[in-house]
């Protein structure tokens, strides 16, 4: 007899040879709870199809920065629970070729672990990006391709 080495999707271990990934966000969220697709974007009043993480900490820290909400900005280290594709936002718009390794999925992401300390941006740096943001949404500009 063999034993079965499935686990039922409910129930995913964390497999220390997996990709890990960093996601900011100021959700409050908890070892063991999964990043799903259909909440609230970081960045704009709308729900996003896809679960977007960078396996850069800089890209992160940039994610936990600009999210919308007064809660505490967090960044958590997350494994996919299916496959994981290029952000098209940065790579296609931005960066050819992916260098600040940024990536989607429209499939969960566990959280695995939390940065406890990480060194932000300056407030200048933070208004400056945000004003830029806020300057395309008046332009009528979509920045997310979701």
């Amino acid at each position: 007899m063999q034993k079965s080495t499935e686990q039922p999707a409910n129930n995913v271990t964390h497999n220390p040879f997996a990709q890990t990934f960093f996601h900011g966000t100021k959700a409050e969220l908890k070892i063991g709870d999964f990043i799903q697709p259909g909440f609230q974007c970081n960045f704009a009043d709308r729900k996003l199809r896809y679960v977007y993480v960078s396996a850069t900490l800089t890209a992160a820290i940039w994610g936990a920065e600009l999210a919308l909400g007064s809660g505490q900005q967090r960044i958590y280290l997350v494994e996919a629970t299916g496959e994981v594709e290029d952000d098209p936002n940065v790579t296609d718009k931005k960066f050819p070729g992916n260098p600040t390794m940024s990536y989607r999925s429209v499939y969960p992401f566990k959280i695995i672990g939390e940065v406890a300390t990480w060194n932000g941006h300056s407030a200048e740096q933070i208004q400056a990006m945000k004003e830029g943001i806020k300057k395309l949404a008046e332009q009528g500009v979509d920045m997310i391709i979701d």
